[in-house]
């Protein structure tokens, strides 16, 4: 099998790629970095931009299926050309991924999208499942939205559509965890607002899992990419806490310091969303990190 991959080099990327090479599977790499193009056995990089509309249609040479990541981190000051980048990153990209398989003879027979549970509305008591046609009225909502409906059009290639909704990832060398980390080492950590927030999560190690079973058993449609048992922000922090064997003893961060501090961008710390794993699980996928406690003794001991 031979896997095409959009953002190899970002933080789920690197461990997609990893988990493919010792499952045996070839891949190819699209890069905006020529100095990044390396041309091993199983691993051949190809030059795209996006924002320039050019692409190495060599990358879909006996490519099976397509995994999806690239866009701009959400994680960096939301200024409004940063807002614009972000959007432009997904539907850019999905736009000439589209247009090169319409062009060119090929064999892919799916595309496997990275998505975000930020699509659901903040709630403190709804269960979000895939079937929820609400959306966020938030900017993340409007990206998640126009996200989805990018890579949507694949099916008129006669393309499986799958895309995955992922919830906050636990890494121990990237995304929120280490940023969450660093105080609460110094023993400054506290949660923020009430810290009754759902944070629906998932470990690096399942969501790069997830992204080769949803190839390999040929998934199609919308799937949570969250574990089992989601926490609060508040039990969140307490569990890092006790990972660490420090005590949370500072009182909860208020919401207006936050947003004086990040501006728009402090909604990824206070939005809610409960976001149901059902879907997966009846489906066959297993999850070797169910409980935050065991995910975070994993990264952090």
């Amino acid at each position: 099998m031979k896997i095409l991959i959009t953002g190899a080099t970002g933080l789920i990327g690197k461990e997609l790629v990893s988990l493919l090479l010792q499952n045996g599977i070839s891949i190819h790499y699209l890069t905006t970095s020529k100095k990044k193009i390396e041309g091993e056995p199983h691993y051949q990089g190809f030059f795209w931009d996006p924002q320039k509309g050019i692409i190495d249609e060599n990358c879909l040479l006996g490519v099976d299926a397509i995994i999806h990541l690239a866009g701009a981190n959400i994680a960096k000051r939301w200024t409004s050309s940063y807002k614009q980048e972000i959007i432009e990153s997904r539907i850019l990209t999905s736009d000439l991924l589209y247009k090169a398989l319409k062009n060119n003879p090929n064999e892919v027979k799916q595309i496997v999208s990275a998505s975000a549970i930020g699509v659901y509305p903040s709630s403190y008591e709804k269960l979000y499942s895939e079937n929820t046609a609400e959306i966020s009225p938030t900017f993340l909502g409007t990206v998640t939205e126009r996200w989805e409906e990018s890579v949507e059009k694949f099916n008129r290639l006669n393309i499986l559509v799958c895309k995955l909704r992922i919830g906050l990832v636990l890494a121990n060398n990237g995304g929120a965890l280490p940023q969450m980390v660093k105080p609460i080492k110094s023993g400054m950590g506290a949660a923020f607002g009430t810290g009754k927030q759902m944070q629906s999560w998932i470990h690096l190690h399942d969501l790069a899992n997830m992204f080769l079973y949803a190839v390999q058993h040929h998934w199609n449609g919308v799937y949570n990419a969250v574990a089992p048992h989601p926490v609060t922000n508040a039990e969140l922090v307490e569990a890092i806490g006790r990972t660490l064997d420090k005590d949370i003893i500072l009182p909860n961060v208020p919401k207006f310091l936050m947003k004086l501090l990040l501006g728009e961008m402090h909604i990824l710390l206070f939005e809610s969303q409960n976001v149901s794993a059902q879907k997966a699980l009846d489906n066959g996928f297993q999850f070797k990190y169910k409980i935050v406690d065991k995910a975070l003794d994993s990264l952090l001991t």
